[in-house]
């Protein structure tokens, strides 16, 4: 790694990585290479950019403590809000530096997505990005099969979260990093595919390796709770917009319900089409 880069990427991750997050660096051009024009990051190709994905420790580490201390806003997704300000807080510490943050769930004013986080993902090495055409001969016929990432330490258990882009920072000669191909065989694809597209109220998909780390039964608990419903379960539904007093205590004994597919990113093979699909939250 050039040593620009790994002094930037060290600094990235001095602000993020405390707090369960992770950081990836890619060039515009890779992520530019796999998509049509339509989607393409409008910056030099050399331009540094960084991944970023929540680990399960994001949730005790940053979600928790954020609730403690802040006032949340009505109508905004609570885990939003605070990968939010934890990314802005790499524009804060690095204010020598111009830096564009583009969380995962931005879209344009047409609902295109800003970014496509499994595509950039891939591209940075972070998660293998696992789709249709990876499965010789598929056996799905007709039927739409989206894809999903996988990361070699935690297989599904994990989100992306975004990119910060560093215009003005070009690093040509920075080399790929290939992301690892963890589950390699035809039959792992296939069963991976289905968990993900057909059964992933199961959660069971999020194995097809064996994790390092899985999200709490409080964290599955919280993401499976309909996104409207989240303050509320947290019992927060009607946050004060007085944003100097304190937080009320905050109840951490979840009960589990059923799953809720809230995951954002599409592929680059078909992303006109293609559903919102991410391992994430």
């Amino acid at each position: 790694m050039e040593p620009e880069v790994a002094e930037l990427k060290q600094k990235i991750e001095d602000t993020l990585c405390p707090f369960g997050f992770e950081v990836y660096p890619f060039q515009v051009a890779w992520y530019n290479a796999l998509l049509p024009p339509t989607f393409h990051l409008p910056l030099p190709g050399p331009t540094l950019a960084f991944l970023v994905l929540s680990t399960p420790a994001m949730f005790d580490r940053a979600f928790k403590p954020f609730l403690q201390s802040c006032h949340l806003q009505q109508l905004t997704d609570p885990v939003d809000q605070c990968v939010a300000y934890h990314l802005g807080r790499v524009r804060e510490n690095l204010p020598e530096l111009k830096i564009e943050v583009i969380a995962d769930y931005e879209v344009h004013p047409n609902r295109r997505p800003k970014i496509l986080a499994q595509t950039a993902a891939h591209v940075a090495g972070a998660a293998y990005y696992y789709q249709r055409k990876d499965v010789e001969a598929d056996p799905w016929g007709t039927q739409h099969i989206a894809g999903v990432c996988i990361h070699p330490k935690y297989g599904g258990w994990f989100a992306i979260r975004g990119v910060v882009l560093l215009p003005g920072i070009e690093v040509p000669d920075l080399p790929p990093t290939k992301p690892l191909d963890c589950v390699p065989k035809r039959a792992d694809r296939i069963t991976l595919l289905e968990g993900f597209n057909f059964h992933w109220r199961d959660w069971t998909y999020r194995d097809a390796v064996t994790p390092q780390e899985r999200y709490s039964e409080e964290q599955k608990a919280y993401f499976s709770t309909p996104p409207a419903q989240r303050l509320a379960f947290l019992g927060l539904a009607q946050p004060s917009k007085d944003t100097s007093s304190p937080s009320p205590e905050l109840p951490f004994t979840f009960r589990p319900k059923k799953p809720q597919n809230a995951s954002r990113a599409r592929g680059w093979v078909s992303p006109s089409v293609s559903p919102p699909t991410s391992p994430g939250p």
